[in-house]
């Protein structure tokens, strides 16, 4: 029989480190998952959903794109060799939802990751980068990662990076660009009758397309939604 010694000598869980560092890395390589696809539509931007695992040889990959024209896009998804078999899952008025096979062309990018003791907190494609926001335990960590990422030709620059301390959470489970961008356009009268600024000034205001300031709305609000409205 256990004692009780035991039973509470040795967490059931264990810690990877301790607060941790946030970084915000631009990464880019042509082999990068929908990267042929993103520089073919210059000003469209895509956010990773989440990645099923039907069989040990297939990997489904659910990605919301916001793009001009959605023609192209399909187009381009046709002929891009890091993904398969595009199928539409679902169409909103400025976005749609793909499914896709990620093919062995595509470099890994979230295993590396994971593999360091870290998370994706948020990742966005756009026509230059993908730009993650990674949640890692130490700033070797980082470093580790860096060096993997460019092992495998991956270009990688940090562009923000500061301690995970528990005071700086964003607010109500909201990233830092999401916080930011809320923060603007709640101030600049986004959210007024009549709007005091249009998302085209949003996104010269915070130097980002408008498909990006779109999509980053729509997935704060839906955060915001989901926290507030819960039981």
């Amino acid at each position: 029989m256990s004692t009780d010694a035991e039973l509470v000598g040795e967490p059931a869980v264990r810690a990877v480190g301790g607060p941790g560092v946030v970084a915000e890395v631009h990464l880019d390589h042509e082999r990068l998952l929908l990267r042929p696809t993103l520089r073919r539509l210059g000003d469209a931007t895509v956010v990773p959903e989440y990645r099923a695992h039907v069989d040990d040889d297939r990997e489904l990959q659910f990605v919301s794109i916001c793009a001009d024209s959605f023609s192209d896009v399909e187009t381009a998804l046709a002929h891009d060799p890091t993904v398969a078999n595009p199928v539409l899952v679902d169409q909103f008025v400025d976005r749609r939802v793909y499914r896709v096979d990620v093919t062995d062309e595509a470099i890994p990018v979230a295993g590396i990751v994971a593999d360091l003791g870290g998370r994706v907190r948020e990742a966005t494609g756009t026509a230059t980068a993908w730009v993650l926001q990674l949640r890692l335990p130490t700033r070797d960590a980082l470093v580790s990662f860096n060096d993997e990422c460019r092992r495998r030709d991956v270009s990688v620059s940090v562009t923000h990076l500061r301690t995970a301390d528990d005071d700086e959470q964003p607010l109500l489970g909201l990233t830092d660009k999401q916080q930011e961008l809320l923060t603007v356009a709640y101030e600049e009268g986004y959210f007024d009758v009549p709007r005091g600024i249009s998302q085209d000034e949003l996104a010269d205001r915070l130097g980002v397309s408008k498909s990006a300031v779109s999509q980053r709305l729509r997935r704060a609000m839906t955060e915001l939604c989901a926290t507030t409205l819960r039981d």
